[in-house]
């Protein structure tokens, strides 16, 4: 078997574990979302370094709600000077910098992905969070996080203080595939199970919604606005809506 095919063989094993054993808990996230959507909060997603392509993925496209905000801190992403974002997301008080910059309060939820759940920033996010009641979604390999040695002065990890935990299952180190005479896996594990979980929590939020009688608000797909003067019209206003609730809208 090519290292390829093993990639997808093993990513097909990770995905297939978070189906079988994340159930209950992304219902109980999407219901968040759904609560949150319900009453007009803001459902904002926060990562940092590769975590943050997750919540990247969800802002401002087609099929996803605009009530969504991604909180792409330009320091802690790693776009730009990808080395030094190491530091800044284990730096003290960026976190919770962020909740309180953003202006963000118990009407609206936070989704936060870390794999490791052990970088200061997302678990002072978390904190911070918490403290102010907004509930916080984890997307985060528990059983990678356990293997750690804690960062966090306060003795904890994402996974501890988050309401509603999602174990993406990704395999310890965020490696795959063997390679004979190669020292190292390759082949990261845990963005794809990420993007799974939080698509899967959105979409079912949506459904949610609808069984209770309410409209979410979901964009169209660019092109088909371009073709489409009411996919185009549709997307407008749920820009003009949100434009002013969404710092980076």
């Amino acid at each position: 078997m090519n290292a390829w095919e093993k990639y997808f063989e093993i990513l097909n094993e990770v995905v297939e574990k978070v189906k079988t054993t994340q159930q209950d808990n992304i219902m109980k996230a999407a219901a968040i979302l759904a609560d949150t959507t319900e009453k007009g909060g803001i459902i904002y997603g926060f990562g940092t370094g590769h975590s943050h392509l997750v919540v990247d993925d969800a802002f401002w496209r087609a099929a996803t709600p605009a009530n969504y905000c991604a909180l792409l801190e330009p320091s802690a992403t790693g776009n730009q000077e990808i080395t030094k974002s190491y530091f800044v997301e284990n730096t003290y008080g960026i976190g919770s910098l962020i909740v309180d910059y953003h202006r963000i309060t118990d009407n609206d939820c936070m989704i936060i992905v870390s794999n490791s759940g052990n970088n200061i920033a997302p678990v002072d996010a978390a904190i911070r969070a918490k403290e102010k009641g907004i509930p916080v979604i984890a997307i985060t390999a528990v059983e990678y996080s356990d293997y750690l040695k804690t960062k966090h002065k306060d003795g904890v990890k994402l996974k501890d203080v988050a309401d509603i935990v999602l174990d993406n299952c990704s395999l310890i180190g965020d490696a795959a595939v063997e390679i004979e005479n190669f020292q190292m896996k390759v082949g990261s594990t845990s963005t794809i199970p990420n993007i799974y979980l939080q698509n899967a929590i959105l979409t079912q939020m949506v459904e949610l919604l609808v069984q209770r009688g309410f409209e979410p608000d979901v964009y169209y797909n660019g092109h088909l606005a371009f073709m489409d003067e009411n996919c185009a019209d549709h997307n407008d206003k749920l820009v003009e809506k949100y434009f002013y609730r969404i710092r980076n809208l």
